[in-house]
């Protein structure tokens, strides 16, 4: 639980991941084979066989906020760096690489929800005016959100498990591997949150057989949710589509009877909206066969996303099985 905790307090938006990726490096560089770092960021690890070319992946960014002007009151204005929600945002503490630490607000009076826009968003550092906040920010920089690390009734909330959680799950599948034919590759990828752009390029590099991307996926458990076949605790989720893909039929059911085989949990999953690195994996070079294995997470995008650890745990255990299955 600890590495995970690490993982998620990183500060890593998209297009600032080496925190992230030097943190990984760190824990996996006895177990694999191969280790190297691709021109755009992607960390990319090998365990070497003679099998098929199998390719997992999870990506290191997470969302954020790029500044974009200071007003002569010391205010930050700010653009989004991926999906960023102006009703998950408003009022929350947002921290930038060199640890000075703001809250946003908004520069007028609120009286309806529904009119919230990030454009009348500001960024407070407890500045005075513009010189006193160009001594500590400048323009370009990037903030991540503020949200610590919690657990409750074996449940699990942070900012960012989209998608550190991932990239838990692989470092302890690397971990947890001991025989295998297969030739595994591991990649950590970059710039997800903006287009799936780390993908894209890894892939191209690897030109796997096969590739499962690993990612959390929305939930239909709460209170009042939009109806979706998922909840928390049932078993990690093999996708079957979502806006970027349908899965192809070998890596989906070779997820589903490894699960079967092995009395593990799972469940289907149908996203409706959004998308994962399989999205760009699968339409690299002549084509990938591609699959998702999915976390139901609750709280998307926000700096208290909640996960259920024995998804986690049995994410793991099935991603081994088909990591040592000869394929």
């Amino acid at each position: 639980m600890e590495l995970l905790k690490k993982l998620t307090q990183t500060f890593g938006p998209s297009g600032n991941e080496e925190m992230v990726r030097e943190l990984i490096i760190k824990e996996i560089r006895d177990f694999v084979d191969e280790i190297n770092i691709d021109p755009l960021g992607n960390l990319i690890t090998r365990k070497k066989g003679n099998g098929k070319k199998l390719m997992f992946a999870a990506h290191m960014d997470e969302i954020g906020l790029l500044v974009t002007y200071i007003d002569k009151d010391g205010f930050l204005r700010f653009s989004n760096i991926g999906g960023v929600s102006q009703y998950y945002s408003l009022f929350q503490k947002v921290m930038f690489k060199n640890g000075v630490v703001g809250v946003i607000g908004y520069n007028e009076k609120i009286e309806n929800m529904k009119d919230l826009k990030l454009d009348k968003m500001y960024i407070d550092i407890g500045a005075s005016n513009k010189e006193e906040a160009e001594k500590m920010v400048n323009i370009g920089d990037v903030a991540c959100f503020l949200g610590e690390f919690h657990t409750n009734m074996n449940k699990v909330s942070s900012k960012a498990l989209d998608d550190r959680i991932g990239c838990f799950i692989l470092m302890e599948v690397i971990k947890s591997i001991q025989k295998h034919e297969n030739d595994l590759y591991f990649v950590f990828t970059v710039q997800e949150e903006l287009g799936l752009r780390g993908a894209r390029t890894s892939a191209y590099s690897v030109d796997p057989d096969y590739a499962i991307a690993i990612d959390v996926t929305d939930t239909g458990d709460t209170p009042e949710s939009k109806p979706m076949a998922l909840k928390l605790g049932k078993g990690p989720a093999v996708k079957v589509k979502d806006s970027s893909i349908i899965t192809h039929p070998f890596v989906r059911n070779l997820m589903i009877d490894t699960a079967k085989e092995n009395n593990i949990p799972y469940q289907l999953e149908v996203l409706e909206r959004g998308g994962t690195d399989s999205g760009a994996i699968h339409l690299t070079k002549g084509g990938i066969p591609s699959g998702v294995l999915s976390i139901s997470t609750r709280y998307i995008h926000s700096p208290c996303e909640m996960v259920d650890m024995d998804d986690v745990k049995n994410g793991i255990k099935l991603l081994t099985l088909i990591a040592e299955k000869k394929l």
